[in-house]
């Protein structure tokens, strides 16, 4: 029997095995979350709770991606979700940036939000939910399906309601494409309380729930000089007086709605700037004219009268 002795200089041949270590900070710069993070930040006013929230998933997610590089086996993280909190506390806005960064991490697809209520998933008659329903669903694929007060979707009182049907369709989707599509349910928290409650299937799915406070009167008005700038409009100092006067009266009246509540009255005190613009009118106007809101077209709120 002869012996053969291997070639020391030949090259070893490569294997499949997994790395030793992972660069996990190297693993977070090149995923390009922390600058959809620092944007976040940047962008959102308050929601301190929700934001430090949403970097633990982010934080969770990354290390789940180097778990794998690593070969270590895991089941995929549940990244059902639901949003918590009372209208134009950012829930909806929220929502866009965590599809973000789950699509930079790689856990969505296409990095799209499909935003729904019941009236786009329910049908009106017996055969028309579940074509509804799945057509909502196969947009959505590859990104998050968005469902504003998914609560209405149950109405027990209702023995003929189709809700129901949609529900179970959404059941079935949300454990059989949980890797490639993310439901966020959002709406009241009492009210989704409720909904959960009466249906334990979506309860247990949803693994992710983040309550969403209501604004205080400074963050309304730091929100209030952030959609002007942005609309490229800016305060005259007393019109910023005048706002944060409008602010204290608001919160204390009914159906007052945060951040949207301040959007309308902006959107009216343009009105009313542009009624006051256009008395002038046989002036030249400047840029800044045309950019200032002042108190008088904020103190005509009705606002003030009551």
């Amino acid at each position: 029997m002869s012996l053969v002795l291997s070639d020391p200089s030949a090259p070893v041949p490569a294997t499949d095995a997994p790395p030793t270590a992972v660069d996990l900070e190297a693993l977070h710069r090149d995923s390009g979350i922390d600058g959809l993070l620092d944007d976040m930040d940047r962008d959102l006013i308050g929601l301190v709770p929700v934001k430090t929230r949403i970097r633990e998933i982010a934080a969770l997610l990354l290390v789940e991606r180097a778990r794998r590089m690593l070969g270590l086996q895991a089941e995929p993280p549940a990244l059902h979700m639901c949003f918590t909190g009372n209208p134009g506390t950012g829930k909806t806005t929220v929502a866009r940036r965590m599809t973000g960064i789950l699509h930079a991490l790689g856990y969505v697809r296409r990095g799209h939000v499909v935003s729904v209520t019941r009236d786009d998933l329910v049908g009106q008659y017996i055969g028309h939910t579940a074509p509804k329903t799945k057509e909502v669903l196969k947009r959505a694929m590859g990104g998050v399906l968005f469902i504003d007060e998914a609560y209405y979707l149950f109405r027990p009182e209702n023995e003929r309601d189709y809700g129901q049907e949609a529900i179970e369709i959404l059941l079935q989707v949300m454990e059989d494409s949980r890797d490639d599509l993310v439901v966020i349910l959002a709406g009241y928290k009492d009210r989704m309380d409720t909904f959960f409650q009466s249906n334990p299937g979506m309860a247990s799915r949803v693994a992710h729930h983040i309550d969403f406070p209501d604004y205080g009167p400074d963050e309304l008005l730091r929100i209030a000089q952030v959609m002007m700038r942005d609309m490229q409009y800016r305060f005259s100092p007393d019109g910023t007086a005048a706002m944060a006067d409008y602010i204290g009266r608001r919160m204390r009246q009914p159906r007052f709605a945060n951040a949207r509540s301040i959007r309308n009255a902006l959107d009216r005190a343009r009105l009313r700037q542009a009624g006051r613009l256009f008395a002038t009118r046989d002036r030249l106007l400047d840029a800044d004219d045309l950019q200032l809101i002042t108190a008088e077209d904020l103190r005509k709120s009705r606002v003030f009268a009551e």
